[in-house]
């Protein structure tokens, strides 16, 4: 569903993207794992035109969106969903309307509609009878299973997830994987996730790639992955300081 190639990106001078290559497929989550401010999320940001590369291409169904006018490109990203990594709610909305909020402002269904489906969301990510709640008033946890719930409200064919775990206790953590994993198995979507949390990730991870020095230096099914000979991938994986993988 979605092929990058030869992407670069630098930031005033600073190349952080070297050429990365890489093939996510249809139906399936893959996970891009690597070291802190690697860019895995400035990555991520590409695949649905948050950024664009200073060289290289993001094809989402076979369609270059780095060279599409601004018309093509939002009817492209009407194919996305996504959960930021801080679930980024609007405080001044309740749970329930920062769900519905997509739909209000996207497309023409009626009220009742709306609420229908928004609540089928909120129920779907175990939070159903908490819609009246403001984020402020909700847990952590809770904050990501709404933001999960605006994400998967428009039916996106494809879900970004930036870190969906970070700031979580271990089993917090862990009911947000399983609920990746729930959500996946009953719509299907195409899902790429950002973390640093493993191995646990790795549990409902089809494939995984690594960055590492601004490529792509594995990809692979996610039992390959873990049992590569590749040195970098070795190194990160039993987080060892000495290896050809800079500590910073």
């Amino acid at each position: 569903m979605i092929r990058v190639v030869d992407l670069h990106k630098a930031f005033r001078g600073q190349q952080v993207l070297k050429g990365v290559n890489l093939e996510l497929e249809t139906g399936k989550i893959t996970t891009i794992i690597g070291g802190s401010g690697c860019g895995k999320t400035v990555l991520l940001k590409h695949l649905n035109a948050l950024l664009l590369p200073d060289r290289g291409s993001v094809l989402v169904d076979g369609m270059d969106i780095t060279r599409i006018g601004a018309g093509a490109l939002n009817d492209v990203r009407q194919k996305f969903g996504v959960l930021f990594q801080g679930a980024a709610l609007l405080d001044s909305m309740t749970i329930f309307d920062n769900v519905a909020f997509p739909l209000r402002e996207k497309t023409k269904l009626s009220e009742s509609e709306i609420q229908q489906r928004a609540e089928e969301r909120l129920d779907q990510v175990g939070l159903a009878g908490m819609g009246y709640k403001y984020p402020a008033e909700v847990s952590g946890g809770m904050k990501k299973r709404a933001g999960l719930a605006r994400a998967l409200v428009m039916e996106p064919e494809i879900v970004l997830f930036d870190e969906p775990t970070t700031g979580l206790d271990p089993l917090l953590g862990k009911s947000i994987h399983e609920l990746i994993r729930k959500v996946h198995a009953a719509f299907g979507f195409t899902g790429v996730i950002v973390s640093h949390d493993i191995p646990e990730v790795f549990h409902i991870s089809d494939r995984v790639a690594m960055l590492a020095n601004g490529v792509i230096t594995e990809a692979a099914v996610t039992p390959e992955f873990v049992e590569s000979k590749n040195p970098i991938v070795r190194q990160f994986l039993r987080a060892e300081t000495e290896g050809p993988l800079a500590v910073i």
